[in-house]
């Protein structure tokens, strides 16, 4: 079965790279434990379930990570990653994993209770929020993403992410993500990396 097929992500308007997903067969254990550790709402009728997990039948193949701020130690900043979900994706978006895989600062810190989402809209002009509960471990730097509510197919969902500040040091930064439905045992879906460039003042004159 060729469920194990790479995806390709699309990058980051802030200068981005093309990166490859982890393949869905080696995301499986992921997938249950994410699952089991979060109970993801599960929506009878809609998701494709294959030996006890739930796949999308369409997957979400790319993200988009945007910022506005891209110069060291500049506080406050948002990253905003953009997920659409295909109207014939199978199931709904019961959650995201965003892990930090590059970048030599490894230790600037978000404030995880202030991490959103909304439905379609821009980062600049955002649409309707909706509940997301977030959890970050520092050890692995992955953020748990779940909504509550899961985004139903032919949706765009953003989750911002807010550090306290930029990372100490430049670098080109990449976060793995996965996509995961909602439903027992979700098999992640990866989207491939978001990439943020960090400047150190100066750099750009």
């Amino acid at each position: 079965m060729a469920i194990g097929k790479r995806l390709r992500g699309a990058m980051a308007s802030t200068g981005l790279v093309l990166g490859m997903g982890v393949g869905l067969g080696m995301g499986v254990g992921l997938g249950m434990g994410f699952g089991m550790g979060l109970g993801l709402p599960i929506s009878p009728g809609q998701a494709l379930e294959l030996r006890g997990a739930t796949y999308f039948t369409k997957p979400p193949w790319s993200v988009d990570l945007i910022s506005y701020q891209t110069y060291t130690y500049q506080t406050r900043p948002e990253y905003f990653f953009r997920v659409t979900l295909d109207p014939a994706a199978g199931a709904p978006l019961g959650g995201l994993t965003i892990s930090q895989t590059r970048g030599v600062d490894r230790n600037f810190a978000y404030s995880v209770d202030r991490t959103t989402a909304f439905l379609g809209g821009t980062p600049r002009r955002e649409g309707p929020k909706i509940p997301v509960q977030a959890s970050f471990d520092q050890a692995s730097r992955t953020f748990t993403i779940r909504f509550p509510e899961p985004v139903q197919p032919g949706n765009t969902v953003t989750v911002v992410l807010r550090p306290w500040t930029n990372p100490g040091l430049s670098d080109t930064y990449l976060f793995a993500v996965n996509a995961f439905p909602a439903g027992p045992n979700p098999s992640p879906s990866p989207l491939g990396y978001g990439t943020l460039r960090i400047y150190n003042f100066g750099d750009l004159n």
